[in-house]
């Protein structure tokens, strides 16, 4: 039940520049890297503020060359130490994808014995900002399926810090993706949200539980609807499931820490028979996250489904930069909403 234990007046941001300190307090093998991380910036958006202060032999303000960093990153996992590397923002990460691809995640193997890589590679993410065109990216899908690779997202319903913690002490290298609109955004605890039911975490992904129930009363009974959603889009899903709450239709949300690999078979238990189960994803279909969730709930719950997984994600376009014209790519809580709706009425 972590993330119902984050106090709702610490936003994700400050949590998550908690978890660094209490990382680098708490194991002086822990490394931070990156352009911009030291002291007085902190990092583009401030996550790594007052890291190098405390900790200066420990932090390390790089060049703007994202493979060398991850390169050098590479380096010291692989002789036993910590890093973290920070992405200044989600399009650089594809700079040092042959680094995660054909390094990171091959030393857990390559010697000919299992190697311990304790790599996380920190890149935010995500529309919302107006910065489209060069960022606003969701690349999630460009990392899914590498052995060894694991990967995380930031979400209101879990605790950064130990997101952190876990993605750093697996010993498998690692990418947590930060939706950057969330760095402003209070944890979500139930007193905070009226109506809104969280239990879990459930399994290895430790997948988070909310319910949206029909009518005035509290969330009980039957979902028919269920919905999965990585973070970034889980404040849109949860605003579609109170409208369709509204017309009467209980809804379920399935939220992640893990992206990959994920267990669904911990919450396949809560989809009832006929009922309809979606996935949204943030990036640009068919293609991704959604796709792979959606696949793998198909095998599993084939044969007492309403219909197939509905997939619903962005638009497959670059991300404009005006905030008008972003809205029509980026997938909206109302078009999950028009969507589901729509699904419900057809056979």
């Amino acid at each position: 039940m972590g993330a119902l234990r984050m106090t709702p007046r610490a936003r994700l941001g400050r949590l998550l520049n908690s978890g660094l300190h209490r990382a680098m307090a708490e194991d002086d093998s822990v490394y931070v890297l990156g352009g911009d991380v030291a002291d007085p910036r902190g990092g583009a958006f401030r996550i790594t503020a007052g890291l190098s202060k405390a900790y200066p032999s420990r932090v390390f303000g790089t060049a703007a060359s994202e493979a060398a960093v991850v390169g050098v990153a590479n380096g010291l996992a692989l002789t036993g130490e910590k890093a973290i590397v920070e992405i200044t923002s989600d399009g650089f990460v594809a700079q040092a994808f042959d680094q995660i691809l054909n390094m990171s995640s091959r030393l857990v193997s390559m010697y000919g014995r299992t190697l311990p890589i304790h790599l996380v590679v920190r890149c935010p993410m995500g529309s919302g900002r107006g910065d489209g065109g060069a960022h606003g990216r969701s690349l999630q899908r460009h990392f899914l399926g590498v052995p060894d690779l694991h990967l995380f997202e930031l979400s209101p319903v879990h605790d950064p810090g130990e997101q952190l913690a876990a993605a750093i002490g697996l010993g498998r290298p690692s990418v947590l993706f930060e939706p950057r609109s969330l760095y402003g955004r209070y944890p979500l605890a139930s007193r905070a949200e009226p109506g809104v039911e969280v239990t879990g975490p459930f399994g290895e992904s430790r997948w988070m539980r909310l319910v949206v129930a029909a009518g005035a009363g509290g969330p009980s009974g039957a979902a028919e609807v269920t919905v999965f959603c990585a973070g970034g889009t889980l404040d849109r899903s949860v605003r579609a499931a109170r409208a369709l709450a509204a017309t009467g239709v209980t809804v379920q949300l399935f939220v992640p820490s893990r992206l990959f690999p994920f267990d669904l078979e911990p919450v396949t238990g809560f989809v009832g028979p006929g009922g309809l189960v979606s996935v949204v994803d943030d990036g640009p279909g068919p293609a991704g996250w959604a796709s792979a969730v959606a696949a793998g709930l198909a095998t599993r719950l084939w044969g007492t489904l309403r219909k197939a997984p509905v997939l619903l994600s962005s638009a497959p376009s670059v991300v404009p930069a005006a905030q008008e014209l972003e809205s029509r790519v980026v997938i909206s809580s109302a078009e999950i909403a028009r969507r589901l709706a729509r699904e419900l009425r057809t056979p």
